[in-house]
């Protein structure tokens, strides 16, 4: 049923939003950038990078807890849950099984499509940037836009696929920014009450 219900999303939304792309902003200048670019979001590996740097840094340690809580949130929900129940194939495997041959720009992905993890976890680390510092925030949203384009552009996400994860990306963040506001204000509390 879910399948079903896909497919025919992809029919009538997906892939001729996908296809005007290819049709109209292919250019050797993005053909060469954007794969650079979507490599910063393989495996959430640059994000978890900044959030490790921000929690060594004693002034931006609550920033790097809500960006590697928002991280972890968004692999639970998403990666570890949503893509293997969904098991929505690559836009690129359902035009080949429409007889219709979409060459990519980089290899091919083996997990399922539905929702982009690069999206997810781009805008979770960029949600907290910008909730604690838009000197920092605005160029992780700028990035974050840049990845979540690259995904359509490579031809390896649905668009649906990129506006659910923003989203739930924005939520996640959200949700991890709260949870390490909540932690460092209660073992800042605790250290009160034990200094007594």
């Amino acid at each position: 049923m879910l399948t079903a219900f896909f497919d025919a999303l992809a029919v009538s939304f997906d892939l001729p939003i996908l296809d005007w792309i290819q049709a109209h902003l292919r250019c050797g200048f993005l053909d060469a950038v954007l794969p650079v670019i979507t490599v910063l979001g393989d495996d959430g590996i640059f994000w978890i990078a900044v959030a490790v740097v921000l929690l060594c840094i004693p002034r931006t340690r609550r920033i790097g807890l809500g960006v590697g809580f928002a991280l972890l949130i968004g692999l639970v929900v998403c990666n570890l849950t949503l893509k293997p129940l969904i098991a929505r194939i690559r836009p690129y495997d359902l035009q080949a099984q429409n007889g219709v041959t979409i060459v990519l720009l980089v290899e091919r992905l083996s997990d399922y499509s539905f929702p982009s993890g690069h999206t997810i976890a781009s805008f979770e680390a960029a949600t907290v940037l910008m909730k604690n510092s838009r000197k920092m925030g605005i160029p992780a949203l700028i990035l974050a836009v840049l990845i979540a384009f690259s995904r359509l552009y490579l031809y390896v996400h649905y668009p649906t696929d990129v506006i659910f994860a923003v989203f739930a990306g924005i939520l996640f963040g959200f949700l991890g920014n709260a949870l390490a506001i909540r932690l460092t204000d209660g073992l800042a509390a605790r250290r009160a009450r034990a200094g007594k």
